[in-house]
């Protein structure tokens, strides 16, 4: 595997009393519902979307659900075609972005600052999933800045090993920011893609545990993708199953 030249960002605002579990009260619950109709639209006018293994989301039951990060559009097709709104983690900068951290905030988003020793975004993510919740993250830890897979970071393989859930890969083509507003531009839709992977529980306990987490989870990862996706983990085989 080759190593990464650029570090992961650090986030320069320290805002920890904004992390929080968020409440599923009923207006909550409702504009979530609002939400994904709205992102399922945009999807849908806008690119030309194949979904594959949603069989593969568990109905019941806590999971933590990872996924490579593209580009901006990432969220449309994510939470378009979800079956449900699964509880996300969100980098605290987006938070003071006018209209996006407003509505962020109404969905309910569990604030991370990146790079940082972030114990109230663990505990956040760790109570929802013992509350079986559904958690979204992206162990890259940031959006590719090559267009295909960074090495991950270790705080999904933490949260799923100190959780005993499982994981359940998710990945994304087609996504670029430059891509999707390239062919809009020329009123063309893009093609893009979601596949699911089947689910899988970690074993193991202390540091080395979490490392070898982290390659079981970035390598099912990119199992699903085609090879120009798979970034440092190009020596991974497609998953022909």
């Amino acid at each position: 595997m080759s190593t990464e030249t650029t570090p992961k960002p650090v986030s320069e605002v320290w805002r920890p009393e904004l992390t929080r579990l968020p409440e599923l009260t009923f207006g909550r619950r409702l504009f979530r519902c609002f939400v994904r109709g709205f992102c399922r639209l945009v999807v849908d006018i806008c690119t030309r979307p194949t979904v594959r293994g949603l069989e593969n989301y568990p109905r019941q039951g806590p999971a933590l659900l990872v996924m490579n990060h593209l580009g901006d559009p990432d969220p449309f097709l994510v939470l378009g075609y979800l079956p449900e709104f699964p509880e996300s983690v969100g980098k605290i900068e987006l938070r003071d972005i006018h209209v996006l951290g407003w509505a962020m905030e109404t969905l309910g988003i569990i604030w991370v600052h990146r790079g940082q020793a972030d114990r109230r975004a663990i505990g956040a993510t760790l109570d929802g999933l013992r509350q079986g919740r559904r958690v979204l993250i992206a162990p890259e830890g940031r959006e590719s800045l090559t267009g295909a897979l960074e090495p991950g970071t270790e705080g999904a393989a933490f949260l799923a090993l100190k959780a005993g859930v499982p994981v359940v890969p998710l990945v994304l083509t087609g996504t670029e920011t430059r891509r999707i507003f390239g062919n809009l531009k020329k009123l063309r839709r893009t093609p893009v893609s979601l596949t699911m992977g089947k689910p899988f529980v970690l074993q193991g306990e202390g540091r080395e545990a979490v490392r070898e987490g982290t390659r079981q989870i970035m390598e099912s990862l990119a199992r699903l993708l085609p090879p120009e996706y798979r970034g440092v983990y190009s020596y991974v085989e497609e998953n022909n199953a």
